[in-house]
């Protein structure tokens, strides 16, 4: 929860604003809505020769927009630099590429965002680049996999996309700084309000600014922050200008405008997420339910030492019918829409049958299997709450589920 010297609240509204002046804009700043800018000289012909603070030439390169959102999310982290994406996938390939190449060996949390584990399953191998998959809440499992002179990036998501797995990241931090590797860590779930990874060891954050940050569900974004900032230049000249993946301008401007009310709305989402958990876990149909604040769960002291709110993603299981269930929610939810994503500012839920996300992005080993299965049933229902009343938010999950 914020307190009255949170520093994040002022940061979100006003963090890297340019001095004022006269008849400035106290919104954020206009959308630069050009593609390119009237001096060429100012940066040469290549994106090689980019200078790390080179003046607009060209949007794909860079735009005042998008340079103002790095430059607050370099603040909100605590890192030292930013590179923005069009989505968050393209952060997360954008940072493969940048740090990985053939030879070398990533190690990735067994159960991460489904995107993601399709991309290193399908793409990675045909770069020549291996990797291990392993329990990233146990250090022992992640260490059993590690290739010291070989693994160059152990990349956790935490909390992990869909049944909301914790992993140390101080302990990962560690496991990789010790062999000479690096770590990553998508916090899209946790945002800056929760977890700052760079100040618990990590060498890079990743969001998906498509969630919480925008938190509107009205523009698509990534990002991708570090503690080196000789780490930038391959992020964006390297991967970015040459693979093409810039954030527009107006996205960019959408995602600060959204990201001024991050943490008032990280509050709410948690608040609203406590009194749906507790719901949930009382009702005669649901098996369990996976949310980071719940006391007495199996990783409640890790999110209790490593994160500062603990978000408004869950996730629960029903006892049977859930592909059912599912088809009533999207039939007969009145408040709640049945869709995917997280992170807006409506409350949204959607199905992850087990079969179908096993079938076809996880592919895990018969132990790995096992333990998803345990938690997550036949499948989870992962539920993004969003800022409504709670009694609005329980009155549609009892018309579905009934009443206990």
């Amino acid at each position: 929860m914020t307190t009255p010297t949170d520093p994040f609240s002022t940061l979100a509204l006003h963090g890297a604003e340019e001095a004022r002046s006269a008849a400035a804009p106290v919104s954020p700043s206009p959308v630069t809505a050009t593609s390119f800018f009237a001096d060429p000289s100012a940066i040469g012909f290549s994106a090689n020769d980019m200078a790390s603070k080179a003046p607009p030439f060209y949007t794909r390169w860079g735009n005042p927009t998008v340079s103002l959102l790095e430059e607050r999310l370099t603040l909100l982290e605590g890192g030292e630099g930013a590179v923005c994406y069009a989505s968050g996938m393209g952060a997360v390939a954008g940072l493969f590429a940048a740090r990985l190449k053939a030879g070398d060996h990533l190690v990735l949390s067994d159960v991460c965002y489904a995107g993601v584990a399709e991309l290193v399953n399908d793409w990675l191998p045909r770069q020549g680049i291996e990797v291990s998959f392993a329990d990233t809440s146990d250090p022992a499992a992640v260490a059993a996999v590690l290739r010291p002179g070989q693994t160059r990036l152990i990349h956790i998501e935490t909390p992990a996309n869909p049944i909301l797995k914790l992993t140390d990241i101080a302990a990962m931090a560690t496991l990789a700084h010790d062999i000479g590797a690096e770590l990553s860590v998508d916090s899209t779930i946790a945002t800056p309000i929760a977890t700052q990874p760079l100040k618990l060891g990590a060498d890079f954050v990743v969001h998906s600014l498509t969630k919480y940050i925008c938190g509107h569900g009205d523009a698509l974004g990534g990002a991708v922050i570090v503690k080196d900032p000789a780490h930038l230049a391959a992020l964006r000249a390297g991967v970015l200008v040459h693979m093409g993946a810039p954030l527009a301008p107006l996205s960019a401007w959408l995602i600060l405008r959204g990201l001024e009310t991050l943490p008032l709305r990280m509050e709410k989402h948690e608040a609203n997420a406590r009194i749906l958990a507790e719901f949930l876990q009382s009702h005669s149909a649901v098996r369990s339910v996976l949310w980071p604040g719940l006391a007495g769960g199996a990783q409640a002291e890790l999110a209790q030492r490593q994160m500062q709110n603990f978000s408004g993603l869950l996730s629960f299981s029903l006892h049977k019918d859930s592909a059912a269930t599912a088809q009533r929610m999207f039939e007969e939810f009145r408040t709640i829409s049945y869709a995917v994503s997280l992170g807006k500012t409506k409350s949204l839920m959607f199905h992850i049958g087990t079969e179908d996300i096993l079938r076809s992005s996880f592919r895990l080993s018969a132990a790995s299997e096992a333990a998803y299965r345990a938690q997550a049933g036949e499948g989870v229902f992962r539920f993004s709450v969003g800022l409504e009343n709670p009694a609005d938010l329980i009155a549609d999950l009892e018309h579905v589920l009934g009443h206990g």
